[in-house]
């Protein structure tokens, strides 16, 4: 009777879990039909990245021609690696080249770790009140364009600028030619790009930190831990994945340290230290016509970009991270 009893109650518990009603699954076009406003809002998005940036790409294809405007795509000459052969061949190609990856590592080094360092001292600040002005603060600059911005520093650099009138006044020596010395020339680069853009790379930051449990420095001050301590031992680790990323994307821009920057600061006595990749491209290719030559620098930087990109994602990986992709 019992082995009669369990098998007639197995066999209602198989009745009931046979019974279940499985729901169909949609069809993804329904899918996509119910959720047709949330395409709606991605559009804007995808046809930008389509008509600027992906349609572009088939300009390209003149980097392996000698490019006639009056010729045309399909019509010009048909040259292969000729140009990419000339980049490591031209002397001045391989000068700009150092410039660019020296700036670039400069900006890395330098500018990349204060968002880090602002966004922590911001996430120190306890009143509320203080920690919205000073953010207000360093996000301004932001917003500024890079004309304001080099235009700021002309006015306060040039020989008869306020700076110089200081520095003539104060320590009454000659003044400096900042923005004619080939020397001041990446240090200026630098400066600017910490003023404008430090402030607006802390966001990306202190959303990571936001997201770390308080109760976590409540343990540290418990057991005896410092600012400092709790600062070096919970805050970093809790930005290292933030930060690898954010690394990751930028070295896959290490060939573009910014054109419009650049080309504002440029003069002729700057022109051999300063000149980049980007106005490089741009001296080459607007001024002097030369589209193919132009159009392979440019495709280089961008392989050697997503070359970098890679790499440096799975050497993340490789040591525990989970890296962009």
């Amino acid at each position: 009777m019992e082995n009669l009893q369990r098998t007639s109650e197995s066999m209602i518990d198989l009745k009931e879990k046979t019974n279940v009603t499985i729901k169909p699954k949609k069809s993804k076009l329904k899918r996509m039909w119910k959720e047709r406003y949330l395409y709606l809002l991605l559009l804007p998005g995808l046809l930008y990245f389509i008509i600027y940036r992906y349609i572009p790409m088939a300009g390209n294809i003149i980097a392996f021609q000698d490019f006639s405007p009056f010729q045309g795509f399909f019509h010009s000459d048909w040259v292969g690696l000729k140009h990419f052969k000339t980049i490591f061949e031209d002397q001045e190609v391989i000068r700009v080249l150092w410039n660019t990856l020296y700036l670039s590592f400069l900006q890395i080094v330098f500018a990349f770790p204060i968002s880090i360092i602002l966004a922590i001292m911001l996430n120190e600040v306890r009143s509320s009140f203080y920690k919205r002005v000073i953010q207000s603060i360093v996000y301004l600059p932001h917003f500024l364009s890079w004309v304001v911005v080099i235009g700021i520093v002309t006015v306060l650099l040039k020989s008869n600028g306020i700076v110089n009138k200081i520095i003539e006044g104060a320590f009454g020596i000659e003044p400096i030619g900042f923005l004619q010395d080939p020397h001041w020339f990446m240090p200026l680069v630098v400066l600017e790009v910490i003023w404008k853009e430090s402030g607006w790379g802390t966001i990306i930051f202190l959303a990571a930190l936001s997201g770390i449990n308080p109760s976590l420095y409540e343990a540290a001050a418990v057991d005896g831990a410092n600012r400092w301590q709790q600062i070096w031992h919970i805050t970093l680790p809790a930005l290292k994945s933030t930060i690898i990323i954010l690394l990751i994307l930028r070295l896959g821009s290490v060939l573009d340290v910014g054109f419009e920057q650049i080309y504002l600061m440029l003069t002729p006595f700057t022109m051999e230290i300063g000149n980049v990749l980007d106005t490089f491209v741009y001296l080459k290719g607007i001024q002097n016509s030369d589209f193919s030559f132009a159009t392979a620098v440019g495709l280089f930087k961008s392989v050697v970009g997503l070359i970098l990109i890679v790499a440096a994602n799975r050497l993340a990986k490789r040591f525990g991270d989970g890296g962009v992709y």
